[in-house]
């Protein structure tokens, strides 16, 4: 699964912001467009985020360890049976 890139992200808050404005947005000059933008990537790399790819990684790699955990849960819970069969006195 493909992340859209920081710049990609960038353009389209810029365009989502433009569209809110409206008509006035466009007849602003380039250099104010520009500190927009810049204003609006500073408050994005403020924020915590992750690639989507690394998300995904970490996902799974969490997925593998909650299987592991189960089974070894299992397999645990197996030998303790078996450790509480061999503990009973015989009759």
């Amino acid at each position: 699964m493909s992340s859209t890139p920081p710049h990609d992200l960038i353009g389209q808050f810029t365009r989502q912001f433009a569209a809110l404005a409206g008509p006035g947005f466009d007849a602003l000059n380039t250099e104010l467009r520009q500190q927009i933008r810049t204003a609006a990537q500073a408050a994005f790399a403020r924020m915590d985020f992750v690639p989507r790819e690394d998300f995904e990684a970490q996902k799974a790699v969490l997925l593998r360890t909650r299987q592991k955990l189960e089974q070894l849960e299992q397999q645990l819970a197996v030998l303790e049976t078996r450790l509480a069969a061999d503990d009973k006195p015989p009759q």
